[in-house]
């Protein structure tokens, strides 16, 4: 790691600049470290002399010489140069460098005193999971993963929209269409994959709305029977809602992903959240009842200019009145789920006064998965909410409303939450036209659709590919190639390592894309052992792996023994002027600073392509550097040490995305 490093020299040389120059402690500026394009010009730079060319009167390239005069010899610093440009150059001492991250002694990252609250994957319990939502849950988890790294305490929560619309029209389906009962909703849950039942009971419900707008009333009806409960509407509903989350967690543990809490919408209703977060608001004047116009009876919320400047004016309809008043409670009592989301949010940030009950969901080692509830909670549960940060990943077609909760905290008095509330937003998924072929989606020839770049998916269509079935096409795909190249692999492993490398190769692909970007996930493009793919980083921690089984079986040479030994070896090939290893020793412990990047920008293709560009130098490397028929000893055991660190540094890259390696592949 590359961080305390870097902290080490800005405090060295903001002590060195205070006693150099006579500064007061604020006079001193910020001090910025950079990469050096080459490892002749130096390992680590910084333009400090710039900064300080004006308020000394002098030339960047004068205090940088001055600065270098005086700098001493900290400890890992073998030199110091000022370039002719004014910057500050800083060569490494190499050797304990990489000794001292090899014996895991370079300090851990400071441990975050806050909480942070990441709130992912959130699929409507209403039908299986597709690709799309599995692009949230790999970003969301990446999340997790990285600020984990970084020494925060993180807790991962899972919103289940149990009251909203897409549930009120599976219950639609099965109590109108089907006119089924509660216990025969349960028939069909017990004996079917009932995520994909309701996958298409959740398109026919659609196209029968679509046939007659009046059929409409009856997703009114179930939506309040829902909210208010006492109804078997209500119920099924709640049955509905606790079998496909289950599903739903099943999937998500196939990818990886995993949770703290599963909090539930109908329980926000059920113990008052929105209605004590509705009498602050009411009496803050954040939102007033419409007397009149389309809006009439809604209780709303007026929308600051900044969120919607292309809106001058009030227009008629219903739709456009929204463009100026958010509806929070609609005419007929029921909460928009803004509403809803807001009165989350208050509770994420520890400003409602109010909490959940809670239960365990899942018993599980080593702590079970925990669900709000609305009675018989128990009392021994971990300490949920009151966040110091909130992180919601929800894809950008949410902005709007994202920034809505922004304007209640404001209207609450908490300018300093709002800015402690982030939306984590992300565009959508689509599918490549060789993929739907694939999969059995390609749109007809010569519709628009098939003119298009890709192929949209819809899940109130029925169109799309399920997460489950896109998984078990990439294993199968995986196991294939696999098997070609291990013959001798069959059976369990070779499933296994199918396994964790579709997983791999669907994590990789959808987060190595700008988080801006709207995606066309590619079959063969996400599994390719070649290009920039998951697997192509698993492959080069697998090849590493294989080097060291066979120093093993040639030279007797283990990896403890390896290491336990080096301090003695000359250390001529690090040194080497052409820097080879040691360009690669520096690049591998750049991975801290990669993941501080990534958090300050939330943008999780920067580790992606980190991690490639790293598998890519190593492979270089590897073909270029023979280890095992090194003669030269002092030479193999260097080599082979930079591969241990390297090694550690990919799988740790690799396990920030939420991908095991393989043992073979």
């Amino acid at each position: 790691m590359i961080l305390p490093f870097q902290d080490q020299l800005r405090r060295h040389l903001t002590t060195l600049l205070r006693t150099l120059y006579s500064l007061d402690p604020a006079a001193v500026p910020s001090i910025a470290i950079e990469y050096p394009p080459s490892r002749a010009l130096g390992d680590l730079a910084t333009p400090v002399a710039f900064e300080l060319a004006r308020a000394l009167r002098k030339a960047p390239r004068a205090i940088a010489q001055e600065v270098a005069s005086a700098f001493g010899t900290p400890a890992g610093v073998s030199r110091v140069v000022a370039a002719p440009n004014g910057y500050l150059n800083v060569f490494l001492e190499r050797a304990p460098f990489l000794l001292d991250r090899l014996a895991g002694t370079v300090p851990a990252a400071t441990p975050d005193p806050g909480k942070a609250i990441v709130e992912h994957t959130a699929i409507n319990p209403n039908k299986a999971a597709h690709i799309g939502h599995l692009r949230n849950a790999a970003l969301g988890d990446t999340l997790v993963r990285v600020l984990r790294f970084r020494g925060s305490h993180v807790e991962v929560q899972n919103y289940i929209d149990d009251t909203g619309v897409q549930v009120a029209d599976v219950i639609v389906g099965f109590r109108v269409l089907e006119g089924r009962t509660l216990d025969g909703i349960r028939a069909i849950a017990d004996s079917t994959r009932f995520d994909y039942y309701c996958w298409d009971l959740y398109a026919r419900v659609g196209e029968w709305y679509a046939a007659d707008k009046a059929r409409l009333s009856h997703r009114a009806d179930t939506l309040h029977q829902i909210e208010h409960g006492g109804h078997e509407s209500a119920e099924a509903a709640a049955l509905v809602a606790d079998r496909i989350v289950r599903a739903h967690l099943r999937t998500m543990a196939r990818m990886n992903v995993d949770y703290d809490l599963l909090t539930w919408e109908s329980d926000i209703l059920r113990l008052q959240f929105w209605a004590r977060a509705f009498e602050v608001l009411k009496a803050r004047g954040a939102v007033f009842l419409r007397q009149d116009g389309p809006l009439a009876g809604c209780w709303v919320m007026p929308i600051q200019e900044d969120l919607d400047a292309s809106v001058a004016e009030p227009l008629d309809d219903t739709e456009d009145a929204e463009a100026l008043e958010k509806v929070i409670v609609r005419s007929n009592g029921t909460v928009t789920y803004v509403g809803k989301d807001i009165a989350y949010q208050f509770w994420k940030l520890g400003l409602l006064g109010r909490d959940f009950q809670y239960r365990v969901f899942v018993d599980r080692s080593p702590e079970p998965l925990w669900a709000t509830c609305t009675t018989g909670g128990l009392p021994d549960h971990p300490p949920f909410g009151g966040a110091t940060e909130a992180y919601n990943v929800i894809d950008v077609r949410q902005s709007y409303l994202q920034k809505l909760l922004k304007q209640a905290l404001v209207a609450l008095g908490q300018p300093d939450a709002a800015t402690r509330s982030h939306h984590f937003s992300y565009e959508m998924v689509a599918l490549s036209h060789a993929t739907a072929r694939e999969l059995g989606f390609a749109p007809p020839p010569g519709s628009d659709e098939a003119r298009r770049p890709f192929v949209e998916v819809s899940g109130r269509k029925g169109l799309g590919v399920k997460a489950d079935d896109l998984l078990e096409r990439l294993i199968e795909k995986a196991r294939t190639e696999v098997v070609n190249r291990n013959p001798g692999l069959t059976g369990d492993d070779a499933n296994r390592t199918a396994g964790m490398i579709a997983v791999a190769a669907v994590r990789y692909f959808l987060v190595k894309f700008s988080r801006t970007k709207v995606i066309a996930f590619d079959l063969d493009e996400a599994l390719s052992f070649e290009g920039e793919s998951g697997p192509y980083v698993q492959y080069a921690v697998v090849r590493a792996n294989n080097i060291f089984e066979k120093l093993q079986q040639r030279h007797g040479l283990s990896e403890a023994a390896l290491l336990a030994g080096l301090a003695g070896v000359p250390t001529t090939e690090l040194d080497d002027e052409a820097h080879e290893l040691w360009s690669l020793v520096l690049e591998a412990a750049r991975l801290d600073d990669v993941v501080e990047q990534v958090v300050r920008t939330l943008e999780f293709s920067v580790l992606a392509k980190y991690a490639f560009s790293l598998a890519q130098a190593f492979n270089a490397f590897y073909h270029r550097s023979p280890i095992l028929n090194e003669e030269r000893d002092d030479v193999r055991r260097w080599r082979a040490a930079t591969v241990v660190y390297v090694r550690r540094q990919l799988t740790q890259a690799l396990d920030l995305m939420g991908i095991e390696v393989p043992v073979r592949m």
